[in-house]
């Protein structure tokens, strides 16, 4: 388009639909509600789904209940995984050891030699043992199913294992014109004394094209979504420390909101713009976090283009799914079990159908009574993570042709970088915003 002989960029849209449905909690009820039926809704719908692939894996060997076995013949049990950890913290020793003088030091993994697994179902537990059992890769919470037989000393010895597997996945549009482009950023931390405001503004200025020469202003003409992957705000609570605050610290609290609203304004003005709250920001702890409230942003929220969302976050650009968190899950999975990077949780918390397996355990989540929301039933051509500590981004493939690309995205006000994803294929690659002059 040119307008008295200048050219003017017309930015590209995408058709969205959001998919947080699943995820929001409506009528809030905890009198009354135990976490056991989140398991057993948990086990039923993941039991149902490996029973219908156990032909495909052994045909010839027979499914047992633990109270059904028989010493020293082989079957198959599926049930509910439940670690058992030496060093897993206990609520009433950590508040013996804080009320001592000696300086708590508290570990970044809860790993042990001794950590054994444990199967139960609705009939009774049973140790697990075995060579090609690492208790290392898992976590309670986990459904899966277990060859191998009772050796008679209480425990049942593994053969084999067999995981849900990635779920079933919509078709890819084979088509999509154009280049398009998904910009992620997490771990903005408004509010923080070490965060960098110029960073901030330099991202917003090149997604809405005040950044660069012509090139680049067409690639930001590109930019058709923006995520924004939690922990957008922090605050000195030490300021603060729970007291009644004066009328100085209340307007000093709401500075990093105000400070958040101009620049997510400056965005949702030209471009669709998802913001997810995080463990730092204020939202329920529990998973699912509910979307934040739109008061605390009256000036990007009066735009049409701003969707306050759930986390975990679920929706869809052109017939692309994504599903993504702001880490905790994630996070949760590497205190208490053991990978090769953080793309390994990723990949497992696919392979094993379930978002959030250490949820209720370890991560904290709504009593849900009915149901798991957690239980992956489609599995997303986009899955994402963020406010880990570096960016990192492998395609993942499916035994039924299923191709998800898995990404990280590193905390932006540590690292100074924002992750891009191109629809048409799927490619990702990183920008990176420095402050830093030397003369």
């Amino acid at each position: 388009m040119e307008i008295d002989g200048e050219k003017i960029l017309q930015r590209k849209t995408s058709q969205y639909t959001n998919l947080d449905e699943v995820f929001m909690v409506k009528n809030e009820v905890y009198k009354g509600q135990q976490y056991s039926q989140i398991y057993y809704a948990r086990l039923h719908m993941l039991r149902t789904l490996i029973h219908s692939l156990l032909p495909h894996w052994k045909p010839h060997i027979p499914v047992r209940t633990i109270l059904g076995l028989e010493q020293g013949k082989d079957c198959i049990l599926v049930g509910t995984v439940y670690k058992h950890m030496k060093l897993k913290p206990c609520v009433l020793d950590e508040y013996s050891k804080e009320r001592s003088v000696i300086p708590l030091v508290k570990p970044h993994n809860f790993m042990h030699p001794d950590d054994h697994l444990v199967l139960e179902d609705e009939s009774g537990r049973v140790k697990l043992d075995g060579t090609t059992l690492l208790p290392s890769a898992y976590v309670t919470g986990i459904v899966a199913a277990f060859l191998g037989k009772e050796t008679g000393a209480g425990s049942f010895f593994v053969q084999d294992i067999l995981d849900a597997g990635l779920p079933p996945q919509i078709q890819k549009p084979l088509k999509l014109g154009g280049d398009k482009y998904v910009v992620f950023v997490s771990g903005l931390c408004v509010g923080n004394s070490t965060s960098n405001p110029l960073q901030f503004q330099l991202l917003v200025d090149h997604i809405t094209g005040h950044l660069g020469d012509e090139m680049e202003q067409r690639i930001a003409a590109e930019i058709v979504h923006v995520v924004i992957a939690g922990n957008s705000l922090e605050f000195a609570r030490e300021q603060f420390n729970g007291q009644n605050l004066g009328s100085k610290d209340q307007s000093k609290l709401a500075e990093p909101f105000q400070e958040l609203d101009i620049f997510l304004t400056q965005i949702a003005a030209g471009v669709s713009l998802d913001i997810m709250p995080g463990p730092n920001d204020p939202a329920n702890f529990s998973l699912p976090q509910q979307p934040l409230n739109r008061c605390l942003f009256p000036g990007s929220s009066v735009y049409n283009t701003f969707r306050s969302c759930t986390n975990p976050h679920s929706f869809e650009l052109d017939g692309i799914r994504f599903l993504g968190t702001s880490g905790q899950n994630i996070d949760d999975l590497e205190k208490y079990s053991e990978a090769k990077d953080k793309l390994e949780f990723v990949e497992r918390t696919l392979r094993w159908r379930h978002l959030a397996p250490t949820a209720p355990n370890t991560l904290g989540c709504y009593p849900f009574t009915d149901r798991d929301p957690f239980v992956l039933e489609s599995c997303p051509h986009v899955y994402f993570v963020g406010n880990q500590d570096v960016y990192e981004s492998r395609l993942l493939k499916g035994s039924e042709g299923q191709m998800a690309r898995i990404v990280t995205i590193p905390k932006f006000c540590e690292t100074g970088v924002a992750v891009v994803l191109n629809l048409r294929n799927l490619e990702c690659h990183t920008l990176s915003f420095g402050t830093e002059f030397s003369l």
